[in-house]
């Protein structure tokens, strides 16, 4: 099936705003600017699906977004921006956590960290946080596209080790601006939800 219709469902701030329908649902979380709403519109060949902002922190919401009446992506907000006041950190965390401790349909979050850079403390913080809702952790490396072929191997390494990634566990490395990586994360998605009705190939 080729993904046609997708779009934003709802922008949600507490938990009686989510979508009622029990559709399953993906959810992506990262340090504000990572890239996660490139990588919806990278994933569903749209380009402005998803918002992209200029100025990281400005997705305030959990933003719900419907794949084919299917499957519900799902962006949380960006953690870790200096700039946002304490009072807004908190209530955004405080946001997330409802949405971690009460969604039933949620069967993955998706930790987005820049290929680029160390995974930082909120990074591994956000990982032991996902590890209590999830068995194997799925990392996906933005911005890939931005490292040279020396700097892809021991950054990736760097990222292993610094999340304490195991096995079991699986990393893609992925670039919003080229697609690569694109495919592997339809092929792990498609394995979450146990549905091969839409997958890398319908979206290629």
């Amino acid at each position: 099936m080729i993904v046609n219709n997708v779009s934003l469902k709802i922008s949600a701030v507490s938990a009686e705003q989510y979508p009622k329908d029990n559709k399953p649902e993906i959810a992506f979380a990262g340090r504000s600017n990572v890239g996660k709403s490139s990588l919806i519109n990278r994933l569903v060949n749209r380009k402005s699906l998803a918002r992209v902002s200029s100025k990281p922190g400005k997705t305030s919401t959990i933003n719900f977004y419907d794949i084919e009446n299917k499957i519900y992506f799902v962006d949380l907000p960006g953690y870790g921006f200096a700039k946002v006041s304490k009072s807004e950190k908190q209530k955004w965390a405080k946001m997330i956590e409802e949405y971690l401790n009460t969604r039933e349909q949620l069967l993955q979050v998706i930790l987005l960290v820049d290929s680029r850079h160390s995974p930082t403390e909120d990074d591994i913080m956000m990982l032991n946080w996902i590890r209590q809702f999830n068995d194997n952790a799925v990392v996906v490396a933005t911005k890939w596209d931005k490292l040279s072929s020396k700097e892809r191997q021991e950054n990736l390494e760097k990222i292993k080790s610094t999340l304490q990634l195991t096995e079991e566990d699986k990393i893609i490395p992925f670039s919003a601006q080229s697609g690569e990586g694109k495919e592997g994360l339809w092929e792990i998605i498609d394995d979450i939800i146990g549905s091969d009705e839409i997958g890398a190939g319908d979206v290629s």
